[in-house]
């Protein structure tokens, strides 16, 4: 599941509207997306509350990009051209939804790997 949501977060397509203006150079130099992809965490807990858990670390996150995830999930990212806060850009993230889609897909495939561990456990019990 977590190779899966990086997956698909490095997979959305953020076109912009197109320049209309002279542009400028980028205000940050890191790449979005590989970045929101190495939030993406998963947990496995063993013994008497076993279980596991994917989510997105937003302290992995540099602080200026913390809510990125769900923008780009809700599908519209609003932001200001090159950092100028007078001029605003709106770019439709192509396809929307890449946490919920993703999570949503995998379920079945979770909920078979716990029986078959649950199954498993079972087996070594009788």
């Amino acid at each position: 599941m977590q190779r899966d949501l990086q997956r698909s977060i490095t997979g959305v397509q953020l076109p912009g509207p197109g320049r209309r203006t002279r542009g400028g150079p980028s205000p940050t130099t890191r790449p979005l997306r590989r970045t929101l992809a190495g939030g993406v965490r998963i947990s496995v807990r063993q013994g008497a509350s076993p279980g596991a858990r994917v989510w997105m670390d937003r302290a992995r996150l540099p602080a200026d990009i913390r809510n990125m995830p769900w923008v780009i999930e809700a599908g519209r990212v609003r932001h200001p051209v090159y950092g100028n806060r007078r001029r605003w850009a709106t770019q439709w993230a192509r396809p929307s939804g890449w946490w919920s889609r993703t999570t949503d897909a995998g379920v079945p495939r979770m909920r078979a790997e716990v029986e078959r561990v649950l199954a498993d456990v079972r087996r070594d019990l009788q």
